[in-house]
């Protein structure tokens, strides 16, 4: 029951975001999942380790497909996401969290800067 009611608000949630939101939302994911595989390294968890690698490898593929390249932000952006995938390949190979807590910095710096832009963009709407 509260397994369902769970469901319907994050379904609800995405229904109702805007782009930046959504973005902040992958964000959100990927750095769950990233800190899931290292607790499983911590473990020796390596189902944990590997199932929430691909799970964070798999927000930021969708990261990379939803890049507007119309703006040039979009093909360093791509080449940063690429190198997060390849280091998180890395990480889950090699069962180290080095590499994950690199990847891990760039996402929460990345988040933080879209939140800041979220918030100026929703400050600038409210006062236009």
């Amino acid at each position: 029951m509260i397994a369902n009611v769970y469901d319907k608000y994050r379904q609800t949630s995405v229904q109702t975001s805007n782009p930046a939101q959504l973005v902040i939302m992958l964000y959100d994911g990927a750095i769950r999942f990233i800190k899931s595989a290292m607790q499983g390294l911590e473990i020796n968890n390596f189902e944990q380790v590997n199932t929430n690698f691909g799970k964070a490898q798999t927000i930021i593929s969708e990261l990379m497909s939803t890049l507007n390249h119309d703006y040039e932000i979009s093909k360093g952006l791509y080449q940063l996401y690429e190198y997060m995938n390849y280091t998180l390949i890395q990480a889950n190979i090699k069962k180290k969290p080095e590499p994950a807590h690199d990847v891990l910095e760039m996402l929460t710096d990345l988040r933080a800067s879209w939140l800041q832009a979220s918030r100026i963009v929703v400050s600038d709407n409210s006062n236009g």
